[in-house]
């Protein structure tokens, strides 16, 4: 097999496996994917998950990757906070909740970083589709709230709520008070519940 003829079937997948290749080729050499990484024909996202370099330039797609290359996840915490504008910061690594085990990938698309949570706490994420890209699983705004406070227990005072800086505009106008309350119950955690009042004490929501 050529590399035009693999480029042209696995090209749109964006991100794929070595199963999927498999799946269409199974006498497929691996070696080819090594010499084809070393051309700059591919890119290693992981082991196992691969995209062609195109994708680096293409937005939306570093978000894409991050859902695609540990599962179950969904981007929240920081990134999706700056996502948002709920933050000032833009944030370079790409952070994402997971019920599989802490990890940290690094490529040459960037940095994804995935932090643990309980089965039962994977919820509050929706589809968000960006430029021709296909659809991202974020966090919802509250939700990304909700895990950086339950993730970052040091965040406990009203002055390290209010170093968080984040946008008041958004707060008052945007932020669903009522779902940040249902959400915040269904974590049942005494130390969580207390840290979302001192947030709410410190931008006086």
């Amino acid at each position: 097999m050529n590399y035009l003829e693999f480029k042209q079937k696995m090209f749109k997948p964006a991100c794929f496996n070595i199963n999927q290749i498999y799946a269409w080729q199974p006498h497929f050499d691996k070696n080819n994917l090594t010499r084809w990484i070393k051309k700059g024909l591919l890119l290693r996202l992981k082991q196992g998950y691969y995209t062609f370099p195109e994708y680096k330039n293409i937005p939306g797609y570093s978000y894409y990757f991050a859902n695609r290359i540990y599962k179950p996840s969904y981007i929240s915490l920081h990134t999706a906070l700056s996502f948002y504008g709920i933050i000032p910061e833009s944030v370079v690594q790409i952070t994402s909740v997971s019920s599989q085990k802490t990890a940290l990938f690094k490529n040459e698309i960037g940095e994804y970083s995935y932090k643990t949570v309980k089965k039962e706490l994977m919820f509050g994420y929706a589809l968000i589709k960006q430029s021709d890209s296909q659809a991202i699983q974020f966090a919802e705004p509250e939700k990304a709230l909700l895990d950086l406070l339950y993730l970052y227990p040091f965040y406990n005072t009203v002055q390290e709520m209010k170093e968080l800086r984040l946008d008041e505009d958004f707060l008052n106008d945007d932020l669903d008070i009522d779902k940040m309350k249902e959400f915040s119950d269904r974590f049942k955690n005494k130390a969580l519940t207390k840290r979302v009042k001192l947030l709410f004490e410190a931008y006086e929501l």
